[in-house]
């Protein structure tokens, strides 16, 4: 496959700049994996477009990891957490109009400061933070909700809530597990009434997630890895699904991903952490995943790959293009899609 294979005309308009009025008010486009057919309706109608199903969702929680600071001089810093090393300090990507160099002290807050340790792979920085009480509490104090780059606009207050799941448990990642975002108490208890269940794996989304892909043959595109954790719950609850009968549905790539990654040759889903950079694209033959609910993804770009792989590249094609015409919001905080029949 190539990238411009990925690529698609969207009108500047249709990036979703705000979340739907209601978690739940979204517009859904279902799509019958391998075919052109495709159907206009709406995210509260998900209990009604499948029969009773495992619904597989991601319980990151998004950091409010993008911070503000200044040098000694009073130059600004931002600098963006990514995950932690492992001996106490943390991988982060670093802004400043002179470049951050080993040694620099930034005061970010009162009683919070960060002391750049070194130069990392891929123009990261080990960063140590200097903190009263626990990290995550500084965050919460003097970090900002770090939305997409497609996002113009400055992160409000409102987006604490908005740009976070309802599921959302297990702090570790920068951006939204997006499909999770439709998802409000009134829906779940709606799916579960219908005979639906629930399942939680979590997968810490990266930076790489808005990687753009930047070779023509996506052989050659180095995929970024995320941390991610399947407990035994989850596989007991899908073990249990296929005893039943019961489909499989992916709430967003993180999940397809985490699934897909986590699963033996025979398609069982084995338990326990990990690292993947498992670079889902045509030709792929899903073990786990049977549906897909997903947001509208960036042209060229990987998880654009991954739903065509899903979906069936012509349907997909076909799809963003009804969507375009139809006009759907696009990316984070847009409407979704529902891929039937992954495999």
């Amino acid at each position: 496959m190539r990238v411009d294979d990925l690529d698609y005309d969207l009108p500047e308009e249709l990036i979703a700049q705000r979340p739907a009025e209601r978690r739940d008010g979204s517009r859904l486009l279902v799509v019958d994996g391998g075919t052109v057919a495709v159907d206009h309706r709406a995210i509260r109608e998900l209990p009604e477009l499948l029969p009773p199903a495992l619904w597989v969702v991601n319980d990151t929680r998004v950091l409010p990891a993008r911070l503000h600071g200044h040098k000694p001089t009073g130059g600004a810093v931002e600098l963006l957490l990514v995950e932690p090393t492992g001996d106490g300090s943390w991988r982060c990507m670093g802004r400043s109009s002179k470049p951050l160099r080993p040694g620099l002290r930034v005061t970010i807050g009162e009683g919070f400061a960060a002391e750049i340790e070194s130069k990392l792979d891929g123009g990261m920085l080990a960063v140590r933070f200097e903190h009263e009480g626990e990290l995550e509490d500084a965050l919460e104090r003097h970090g900002e909700m770090p939305l997409p780059p497609y996002v113009q606009r400055e992160a409000e207050e409102s987006d604490r809530e908005r740009y976070q799941t309802i599921f959302a448990d297990r702090p570790g990642a920068i951006a939204a597990p997006t499909a999770g975002l439709h998802f409000s108490e009134a829906l779940v208890g709606a799916l579960e009434q219908s005979g639906h269940r629930f399942a939680r794996v979590t997968l810490h989304v990266g930076p790489g997630t808005f990687r753009p892909v930047k070779v023509d043959d996506l052989a050659e595109h180095p995929m970024h890895e995320e941390r991610y954790e399947v407990p035994e719950a989850a596989v007991e609850a899908i073990e249990r699904a296929r005893e039943e009968g019961r489909s499989v549905v992916a709430v967003g790539t993180t999940v397809a991903r985490t699934l897909e990654s986590a699963a033996t040759e025979n398609g069982r889903v084995a338990a326990g952490a990990g690292r993947t950079d498992l670079f889902i694209k045509p030709p792929y033959e899903a073990r786990v995943v049977d549906h897909l609910l997903t947001n509208f993804h960036l042209p060229r770009s990987t998880l654009l790959a991954l739903v065509m792989a899903l979906g069936g590249e012509a349907p997909l094609r076909h799809a963003y293009a009804e969507a375009v015409r139809a006009r759907y919001r696009f990316f984070s905080y847009g409407d979704a899609m529902l891929i039937r029949g992954c495999r």
